[in-house]
């Protein structure tokens, strides 16, 4: 179980019990998710777009071009509110309004700060770099200080994060509808890895990344346990 929120504004209200405040509940569904929706709003019109993250220690982080209008938005301590969402599996129910799916989800609540200083710079993006595939940043030519120079990277603390998450069979079991003649149950999601398509331009010569390798190694040991 978690502890108390930091803030009220990220407490889980419907369905408080699937609330967790912790660190550890946080950092778990951020090493499973892939993408963050950023939502803040400019000049009074709000967006929300997709982003990569990366998250090291009590720190989420985010790039993009040094002339992306939303960075620059972002940079100037907008509020944001940060949301990352992992499904795991579609819950059906013996009625229309049981239906639900298996989820963990993150909120954060907060303000976009600068990075500052190349040696921050080079940690994020190797954390970007190492969440998309491990022991990539290895096998890859480092980035330059110009390309430093043309991206910006904003960190948010998660001083105010909380994870809701529904595990479980449907809910109905215990009801009326229990006796209903309607398969019930849960349908697992699972992610799998393609074969790696090289790219066009890639010399025949070059063999697939040990990172590569190892990524699908592992890929097929899950899907047969």
């Amino acid at each position: 179980m978690g502890v108390d929120p930091a803030s009220s504004r990220v407490r889980v209200r419907r369905g408080a019990r699937k609330g967790r405040y912790d660190a550890e509940a946080v950092a778990s569904v951020l090493a499973r998710g892939l993408v963050a929706h950023v939502a803040f709003v400019d000049r009074e019109q709000p967006f929300c777009l997709p982003m990569l993250y990366a998250h090291v220690g009590d720190r989420l982080y985010v790039h993009g071009s040094r002339a992306s209008r939303m960075l620059r938005r972002l940079s100037e301590s907008a509020p944001v509110c940060v949301t990352v969402t992992v499904v795991d599996g579609l819950v059906l129910a013996r009625s229309a309004f049981e239906h639900s799916v298996n989820y963990a989800s993150v909120i954060a609540l907060g303000r976009f700060a600068t990075v500052e200083g190349e040696a921050e710079e080079l940690l994020a993006l190797e954390s970007f770099t190492e969440k998309l595939l491990p022991g990539r940043w290895r096998e890859v030519r480092k980035p330059s200080r110009a390309e430093l120079k043309a991206t910006t990277i904003l960190s948010l603390a998660l001083d105010e994060a909380s994870v809701k998450l529904r595990t479980g069979p449907p809910d109905d079991g215990r009801s009326a509808d229990a006796t209903l003649p309607v398969w019930a149950g849960v349908v697992p999601i699972e992610t799998r890895f393609g074969e790696p398509l090289p790219a066009p331009d890639l010399a025949p010569d070059v063999v697939r990344s040990a990172s590569v390798e190892r990524l699908l190694e592992l890929d097929a040991q899950r899907s047969s346990s």
